[in-house]
C-alpha cells in the first residue's frame, strides 16, 4: 500500500509540500528534493569512462571518491550542450540496487531552493509528452510555468538494465 506522503516517487510532508533545488537544462525547470542533494559544484574535469553509456558517460572526482557524472539532457533526448559559465553539477545521493550511491548530474544553471505544494502537482500527460512519461514523478505549476520532478529511479534503472543487457 502507499503512503499518502509518496506520490509518484514524491515525499511530500503533512502539509502536501516538498522542499527542492530547481535547475535548468535545454530551457525546461527540472526540480529534485533538497534532501536528496548533497552539493553543488562547479564544472569540474571530467574522465571520460571508454564503453560506456553517453547518459552516463564519464565519472569526477567528488571528495577523494570516483563517481559517475550523468547528463539528464541526454536521458530525455535533448541535445547534448558544452558547459557554460552557469553550468553546475549537482551531487546527490540515489538508491540504486538498495545502495546508497553518490551521482553527479550536469546542468545548465541551479535556480533555487524553494516549497512546492502537491496540490499544485499533477501526473504527466499520457499523450503529448515529447519524453517518456515513467521518467517524470509529476508536474507542479507554479506561476506560468510547469516545474519537472524526475523519476532518477526509473531513469537510472532503465538505464543500468540497457547497459547490463549491452
Amino acid at each position: 500500500m502507499k503512503s499518502d506522503n509518496l506520490w509518484n516517487g514524491t515525499h511530500w510532508n503533512e502539509n502536501g509540500e516538498v522542499e527542492v533545488l530547481t535547475f535548468d537544462l535545454a530551457g525546461e525547470t527540472f526540480a529534485l528534493e533538497a534532501v536528496m542533494v548533497q552539493e553543488i559544484l562547479d564544472i569540474l574535469p571530467e574522465t571520460a569512462v571508454p564503453g560506456s553509456q553517453p547518459f552516463v558517460g564519464s565519472v569526477i572526482n567528488f571528495r577523494g571518491k570516483v563517481i559517475p557524472l550523468a547528463d539528464l539532457r541526454l536521458a530525455f533526448g535533448m541535445e547534448a550542450a558544452e558547459a557554460t559559465i552557469d553550468s553546475r553539477i549537482i551531487v546527490i545521493e540515489l538508491d540504486l540496487q538498495d545502495e546508497p550511491t553518490l551521482v553527479g548530474l550536469r546542468t545548465d544553471r541551479v535556480n533555487e531552493v524553494t516549497t512546492l505544494a502537491k496540490a499544485s502537482s499533477e501526473a504527466p500527460p499520457s499523450v503529448g509528452m515529447r519524453w517518456r512519461p515513467d521518467y517524470i514523478n509529476c508536474l507542479v505549476k507554479r506561476g506560468g510555468e510547469f516545474i519537472i520532478l524526475p523519476n532518477l529511479q526509473a531513469i537510472f534503472s532503465a538505464r543500468q538494465s540497457k547497459a547490463l543487457s549491452a
